[in-house]
């Protein structure tokens, strides 16, 4: 039985007990409805205050019979109340207990360090792909709205060694340092790169020279928002139509048409081969827009005799489904 169901029960019992030393009074007593629910009030509550009039001996005797019911009433009451704040605090525990299991579970998963703007966007961007996203908020307040987005979180700061350790930072792929400061942000990269030199770590830069005091802390990745707004609304008014394949394409608002990044492995079967005899195109029906180079070259538009290597990370564009299927032919472990 829910909390809400027992307080209805009790409202019901409250009204009917309060009703039946009204009715009870009236008959036995031949009161009026005021004085007998004076009376009624006095007896269920246990004050004690002046009795309107001398009860008669049927009349004592059912106002010792209200009181223990009064008392019995008030009694379920507060065990009501006291399981209601238990069992809320227990549920509270044991939520925390299970999201703390899970975080734990987590590998190669993502950190995002600050919930604002920025990092609402980013994890809802992020959870098109998967739910491992692990975000660090200090404001306690959003706590309820990580709870409704479905996403693991940990309240602090997120500048806190213990913290980040207590988000898998030492298992985590990616760290995102979305804090509201860029000093803040600085001193973040470098606990992050200390607890983790593997880690890759993208920046938010507010400013224009902090740029690269990020990258020197060890950030991989500096992006700044005003910087990036900007160009995209240049894009949107000087190529309008680019803009809106882009949007559709980079998005998982449509199973149309995607671009994607799939990495090669060592193991994969793909590599040693040209791109004429990948079979790429003619079995998955996807475009290979480029090929990015363990070295860090990219190969625009790749010739059909371009060597697969392994390492690379293929740029390809197709629906959904064939580049799915692709990905899975790539790593068929």
């Amino acid at each position: 039985m829910n909390q809400i169901l027992k307080m209805e029960i009790a409202i019901i019992i409250a009204v009917f007990i309060f009703g039946m030393g009204i009715s009870g009074y009236m008959l036995i007593e031949q009161w009026s409805l005021i004085d007998a629910a004076y009376m009624t009030a006095i007896t269920l509550s246990t004050v004690g205050f002046l009795e309107v009039q001398e009860p008669s001996t049927a009349g004592r005797i059912f106002t010792i019979l209200l009181i223990f019911t009064g008392v019995g009433y008030f009694l379920y009451l507060a065990g009501v109340i006291v399981q209601s704040i238990v069992e809320g605090e227990i549920r509270t525990l044991l939520g925390r207990q299970r999201l703390d299991k899970k975080i734990k579970n987590l590998e190669k998963h993502y950190i995002v360090c600050g919930y604002g703007r920025i990092g609402r966007v980013l994890c809802n961007f992020i959870k098109e792909d998967t739910q491992d996203i692990v975000v660090i908020e200090q404001d306690e307040t959003q706590a309820e709205m990580l709870k409704k987005n479905k996403l693991h979180y940990l309240i602090g700061d997120a500048l806190n060694e213990d913290l980040l350790i207590k988000g898998g930072i030492k298992r985590a792929g990616f760290l995102v340092a979305a804090l509201a400061t860029d000093t803040a942000n600085v001193f973040l990269v470098l606990t992050a790169r200390q607890l983790n030199p593997d880690i890759y770590i993208m920046a938010r830069a507010s400013n224009p020279g902090v740029g690269k005091k990020l990258l020197v802390a060890g950030a991989n990745k500096v992006e700044s928002p005003y910087d990036t707004g900007a160009v995209n609304m240049g894009l949107k008014l000087l190529r309008p139509t680019v803009s809106s394949f882009l949007d559709v394409a980079l998005s998982r608002k449509s199973d149309a048409i995607q671009i994607e990044e799939l990495f090669i492995p060592k193991k994969s079967r793909y590599t040693q081969l040209a791109l004429k005899d990948s079979g790429i195109r003619q079995n998955f029906n996807l475009i290979i827009i480029a090929i990015k180079k363990s070295s860090g070259e990219m190969i625009f538009a790749p010739h059909f005799e371009t060597l697969l290597e392994a390492r690379d990370t293929l740029i390809l564009m197709g629906k959904t489904e064939d580049l799915q299927a692709f990905g899975k032919a790539l790593n068929p472990e």
